[in-house]
């Protein structure tokens, strides 16, 4: 049976003094989780120390916002698998929609890095997702199966999970509709080729909007960014509620 994994993104958001905060706050809120159930928080790199030091028995495991492929090197401002590891990330999220524009990542150097990944331990979280631009041009679903094709080549599905952002839904208050992101997750389902993969759900989510995600046949999590910096709010997303009929 697939664990749910609700993640949530800081993005350029926390400094050591808040992630601390936010750890004494959100801590007790989580602490009675259902089974089958995981939390995993990406802050910035300045801060994973203070919060993995802060969440320490709690259960909530945390991530990098990326990762290189090279252990070490000439990479002025990267971060490696082995300098992760030494503060105990177990995740790491690669392909989000903004490295790929801002820094144009491309899905071989965003392949690189969830092999890195993988070869050390670190659970890789995919983001794959297509523009608003390529949606109405009826490219949606070519862009995200090359996204998986070649983000997915050479790693085991096992370890992997994978992330589906429309980008047009990312930061804009815009969520696509429960049902069609689940459709799309079905697909990539299918092009991964492993039925047991996880898949995320990522686009503006929030507290009003998760138990409906969550009670998706194909949607076995969320990748939250905004709403995952308030920890009331995100704890609620993590105690997201199914309908007795999807428990």
């Amino acid at each position: 049976m697939r664990k749910a994994v609700i993640a949530g993104n800081w993005k350029m958001h926390m400094t050591c003094a808040e992630a601390q905060a936010f750890a004494d706050a959100f801590k007790p809120l989580v602490a009675n989780l259902p089974a089958g159930r995981s939390v995993v928080l990406a802050p910035p790199f300045t801060a994973i120390a203070t919060l993995s030091n802060a969440l320490q028995g709690s259960g909530v495991q945390i991530s990098a916002q990326n990762i290189h492929w090279q252990e070490k090197g000439a990479f002025t401002g990267m971060i490696s698998a082995p300098m992760l590891l030494e503060h105990g990330v177990t995740h790491a999220i690669v392909g989000h929609s903004e490295p790929r524009k801002y820094y144009s990542e491309t899905d071989e150097q965003i392949n690189l890095r969830a092999r890195s990944a993988q070869k050390h331990g670190i659970v890789p979280i995919l983001c794959v997702g297509e523009s608003d631009s390529q949606r109405e041009a009826g490219e949606a679903e070519r862009v995200i199966r090359r996204q998986v094709e070649q983000g997915v080549d050479g790693l085991d599905p096992a370890r992997l999970i994978v992330a589906y952002e429309p980008i047009w839904a990312i930061g804009t208050g815009k969520t696509c509709e429960a049902a069609e992101a689940n459709r799309i997750c079905g697909l990539i389902r299918q092009w991964v080729g492993y039925p047991e993969v996880v898949i995320q759900y990522g686009g503006s989510v929030n507290p009003a909007t998760i138990d409906q995600l969550m009670a998706q046949s194909d949607i076995d999590g969320v990748l939250v960014g905004g709403a995952s910096l308030d920890p009331e709010g995100f704890a609620r997303i993590a105690n997201y509620q199914l309908p007795v009929a999807a428990v």
